[in-house]
């Protein structure tokens, strides 16, 4: 049986659309992780910004999924202060 195509399906056929939706759904990942780190450590995010020397609304910032400034020191920082391992991995992209 055939899938019908949404509309969702023709917008990714478009590069340009792919690829900022692929970069903004990253995004939103890394930030979500944060906060699920954070929440796993039983977290405020006074507290976390306490431990890695930063402020509450930096934390905030991280977990935002608008937020575009993380390096990979930052990210074994917060995974450090949340007493877990930062993972990063490469996928093969699907064709």
């Amino acid at each position: 049986m055939k899938k019908n195509k949404t509309y969702f399906d023709k917008l990714m056929q478009n590069k340009e659309f792919r690829d900022k939706f692929t970069e903004e759904y990253q995004n939103v990942c890394i930030g979500e992780r944060i906060a699920r780190a954070r929440y796993k450590a039983s977290l405020t995010q006074e507290e976390l910004a306490k431990r890695i020397n930063t402020t509450k609304s930096a934390i905030s910032r991280y977990e935002n999924a608008n937020y575009q400034g993380y390096s990979i020191k930052l990210l074994n920082r917060i995974a450090k202060a949340c007493d877990a391992e930062l993972k990063i991995d490469f996928i093969p992209r699907t064709k």
